[in-house]
């Protein structure tokens, strides 16, 4: 007999994906999603990269353990993987499983339902793997985690659009690129490939279940295929792809700027730009920045400076046109970080033409080289609150103005899982392949692809839209740019 569950996410793009995986591996087994005050087991997947991330995650497990005590409540993902004794001791815990093992998660959550209640009097323990998977196994708080990460890649069921009308499909795992604030290298290990034909098997079974965008994820995606047998790269993946398959429309998560080859940028061109017969790759980039001075980003270990980020930006305008969306995260604080280094990032930003940013304070990370320089030489808080209140000021002012440009220009969408308040309405929400919100006029199922026609904004941001034509396949969708 199956039983509920609940999967809250935290973190990244690959993250959730981690926990579309997990949920869906659940699903196939006969059990069924319900909400956290009522589910049977609540599934939490950390995240660790900042502080504020942990406090969340620890907050969100005793609420949950307040609300709804019968439920077993299973941590994973990063902060699972660096702390699982911390998150252990925590009322309510029943197993930590950390990004090493998360391949097991819906077996390990399966194989607790048929075990008897944990006793509270029995002190938090590691219970080898062999145990822990038998039907009947010892009454603790379970610790799976170890340093190997041999059972990281979930063997997702295949990927249709449902909850998530544009699912993410993760392709690589872990990162070798030890900037000196990331935690990441010890939360998931090395870098790790899916290999080609597992993708493509994803990918075709996605477009036979009637999808139309996907997305590509990775931790440090960008280096997708490198360590595989067979040497692989992600220009050569997205090709097979574009070119051997009939997805409509894929769409790149986030790229380090180096990653950006002139191979790859030249897909843009060739399946984004305005010259493309099908423009069938999104016209979106998410390029990570951390700082726009050329000595912040010496000591954060990154493998590019300003000058080289500028030229990759100006590059992939070229290729796929003004409607690109051009998105970057922004670190703020980092160790040092002086009044004038600032200035040459807030400058820095001004000068390119971003649609969006994600803007952060540095937190400091046991075990990385930052927690130590931030000892050394931390930037005061007050100084801290003020640079992300500028730049947030600057981000509003820019997305605006990308924004404003869309007006009267006829876009591609995919039409989302509308809220209530906007379907009363008459509206349906939508995303454009540049990746901007959009509210559109009449109502319309999820997971439809259609040309719009932009004639104005929303004082929330989001683009005002009417239809200009459904676009059933990529070929429909090419010339619908004015």
């Amino acid at each position: 007999m199956g039983f509920s569950f609940h999967i809250e996410n935290f973190g990244c793009r690959a993250a959730r994906a981690d926990g579309e995986a997990i949920g869906a591996r659940l699903l196939s087994s006969g059990n069924c999603i319900q909400r956290a005050t009522e589910a049977e087991v609540v599934v939490v997947n950390t995240c660790t990269v900042t502080a504020e991330a942990d406090r969340q995650a620890r907050a969100f497990i005793r609420r949950a353990n307040r609300i709804n005590p019968a439920a077993k409540i299973v941590v994973t993902g990063c902060y699972a993987q660096r702390a699982p004794a911390e998150l252990a001791a925590i009322n309510g815990v029943t197993a930590v499983v950390g990004n090493s093992h998360k391949a097991l998660v819906p077996e390990i959550v399966v194989n607790l339902k048929r075990r008897a209640e944990p006793s509270a009097t029995v002190p938090p323990a590691f219970v080898s793997l062999e145990t822990l998977l038998a039907p009947q196994g010892a009454a603790a708080t379970l610790q799976v985690v170890d340093d190997e990460f041999a059972h990281t890649f979930i063997e997702e069921a295949q990927l249709v659009p449902s909850a998530q009308t544009r699912p993410n499909l993760k392709i690589q795992e872990g990162c070798g690129n030890r900037c000196t604030f990331c935690v990441i290298p010890f939360t998931r290990g090395p870098s790790r490939s899916l290999p080609r034909a597992a993708v493509l098997r994803q990918v075709e079974g996605f477009v036979a279940a009637g999808g139309n965008e996907l997305v590509l994820s990775g931790i440090n995606l960008g280096r997708w295929g490198r360590e595989l047998a067979v040497k692989d790269t992600l220009p050569a993946l997205v090709r097979h792809i574009l070119t051997s398959t009939a997805l409509p429309r894929l769409r790149l998560s986030s790229i380090e700027p180096m990653d950006w080859t002139d191979e790859l940028i030249g897909l843009m061109a060739e399946f984004a730009g305005p010259g493309a017969r099908e423009p069938r790759l999104a016209h979106h980039a998410h390029l990570p920045l951390q700082s726009g001075s050329d000595a912040v980003l010496r000591r954060m270990h990154r493998r590019y400076r300003p000058w080289h980020y500028a030229d990759k930006v100006a590059a992939l305008v070229r290729a796929a046109g003004p409607e690109l969306t051009l998105g970057a995260d922004v670190m703020v604080g980092f160790p040092g970080e002086s009044d004038a280094e600032f200035e040459e990032t807030f400058a820095f930003i001004r000068a390119l033409p971003f649609g969006y940013l994600h803007i952060f304070p540095f937190s400091p990370r046991p075990g990385t080289r930052g927690w130590t320089l931030h000892r050394a030489a931390p930037v005061v808080s007050d100084a801290v609150l003020e640079r992300i209140s500028r730049l947030r000021a600057l981000a509003r002012e820019k997305s605006l103005a990308h924004r404003m440009q869309m007006i009267a220009r006829k876009l591609s969408v995919i039409t989302l899982h509308t809220p209530s308040a906007l379907a009363a309405r008459g509206g349906t929400e939508a995303l454009t392949d540049n990746f901007l919100p959009v509210e559109l006029e009449g109502s319309y199922a999820a997971n439809r692809l259609l040309s719009i026609a932009v004639t104005g904004i929303t004082p929330e941001g989001a683009l005002v839209a009417h239809p200009a034509g459904l676009a059933e396949s990529a070929s429909d969708l090419s010339g619908t740019r004015a």
